[in-house]
C-alpha cells in the first residue's frame, strides 16, 4: 500500500485521475493538477478531503508546473487531450499538450530533488487500426498524417518515447501505461460504452458508427486504477511499457450495444449512423507483460462493469 507520500497527478480532475485519487487520498498528499475542461472530482465524496490540494492549471505552463510539483515524491501523469471528436476540433492542440505538456511534466519532474516514480499514460491508439493480442514491442502504427485519429496517436507515441528516454538517459524512475477502452462510473468526455449505458437508460436510439463489426477489449476504471497504483510502486515497473486491459471482455461494438440492453433491461433500438473518420477494426491486447512483472490482471467482467455503470447512472439521475 501506498502510504505517507506526497503524490502529483496532472488530469487528477478527470475520470481516471479522480479514482486514483479516491483510493489514495485517506493515506496521502495529493495535488491534482488540472484545467477543470472536464472535472470528475466536483461529484466525488473526497473533493473536499484535506489531504487533497486542487491547483487549476495547464499542462503548457511549464513554470506553474514545475512549481506545483515541488514537493512530490510521485508523480502521475493523465491529463491529455483525447476523445476523437475533441481531437478533430483541435489536431494543433492535441499535438502541443499531449506533446510539449508530456515534456514539460516529465523535467519537472526530472528537477525534483526527489522523485520515486512519474507514470505516464500512453494510449491503445498507439496500434493503429489492426491490433490482435498485441505486444508491448510490437510495431508502433504511425497511420496517414492529417488524419485526426492518428494525430492523436503520434502525440501519445511521442510521449512515451520521451518518459523512456527520459529514464535512459536522466535516469528518471518513470513507467509507462496503454490504457484499453477504459469505462465506468463518473466517465467524462466521449466513450462508446458510457453513451451506450446511458442512452439505454432512458430507451433512447444507441448509434453505431460503421457497420458495428468493430471488435474491442473493454476494461474497467478500477482494473485500471488497480495497474496505475502497481506502476507507481512496483520496482520492476521502471524503464518499462504496459498494455493493460481485459483481454477477456471482448466483443463487437453491435455485441456490446446489445449486451448493454440487455443487462440493463432496456428498450432502445440499435441504429446504425454513417462513419466519417478513421476506425479501429481490431484492438485486443496481450496483457502477459504486466501479469509477469506486476501481477496485474484484470478482474471485472464486461457484464459485471455494464450492470455496476449503469446502476451509478441510474443513482446520479434521480
Amino acid at each position: 500500500m501506498i502510504k505517507d507520500k506526497t503524490i502529483f497527478i496532472t488530469g487528477g480532475a478527470g475520470f481516471i485521475g479522480s479514482i486514483l485519487i479516491g483510493r489514495l487520498i485517506e493515506h496521502n498528499r495529493i495535488i491534482a493538477y488540472d484545467n477543470l475542461a472536464r472535472n470528475s472530482l466536483k461529484d466525488k465524496p473526497f473533493r473536499a478531503n484535506r489531504n487533497l490540494t486542487l491547483i487549476e492549471g495547464d499542462v503548457l505552463d511549464f513554470d506553474n508546473v514545475v512549481a506545483a510539483m515541488q514537493g512530490a515524491d510521485l508523480i502521475v501523469h493523465c491529463a491529455a487531450i483525447a476523445g476523437i471528436d475533441t481531437v478533430i476540433k483541435s489536431p494543433v492542440t492535441t499535438m502541443r499538450v499531449n506533446m510539449i505538456g508530456s515534456a514539460n511534466v516529465l523535467e519537472a519532474a526530472a528537477r525534483l530533488s526527489h522523485c520515486e516514480r512519474v507514470v505516464c499514460f500512453s494510449t491503445s491508439e498507439v496500434f493503429g487500426q489492426q491490433a490482435f493480442r498485441s505486444t508491448e514491442v510490437d510495431n508502433a502504427v504511425m497511420g496517414k498524417v492529417g488524419e485526426a485519429r492518428w494525430t492523436y496517436a503520434v502525440s501519445k507515441l511521442a510521449e512515451e518515447h520521451l518518459a523512456i528516454a527520459y529514464f535512459h538517459e536522466r535516469r528518471l524512475p518513470t513507467t509507462v501505461v496503454r490504457p484499453f477502452n477504459v469505462y465506468g462510473p463518473g466517465q467524462v468526455g466521449e466513450g462508446a460504452l458510457r453513451i451506450f449505458i446511458q442512452r439505454a437508460l432512458k430507451n433512447e436510439p444507441i448509434e453505431i458508427h460503421g457497420d458495428g463489426t468493430q471488435i474491442r477489449a473493454w476494461c474497467y476504471v478500477d482494473d485500471m486504477v488497480d495497474s496505475v497504483l502497481l506502476a507507481m510502486e512496483h520496482p520492476r515497473a521502471i524503464g518499462e511499457s504496459f498494455n493493460i486491459g481485459n483481454q477477456k471482455a471482448v466483443t463487437t461494438i453491435y455485441g456490446l450495444a446489445n449486451t448493454v440492453v440487455r443487462v440493463t433491461g432496456s428498450e432502445s433500438r440499435v441504429v446504425f449512423t454513417r462513419k466519417d473518420y478513421a476506425d479501429v477494426e481490431l484492438r485486443i491486447p496481450s496483457v502477459k507483460k504486466a501479469l509477469e512483472l506486476l501481477d496485474f490482471e484484470a478482474k471485472i467482467d464486461l457484464e459485471e462493469g455494464i450492470r455496476r455503470t449503469a446502476d451509478y447512472y441510474r443513482g446520479s439521475t434521480q
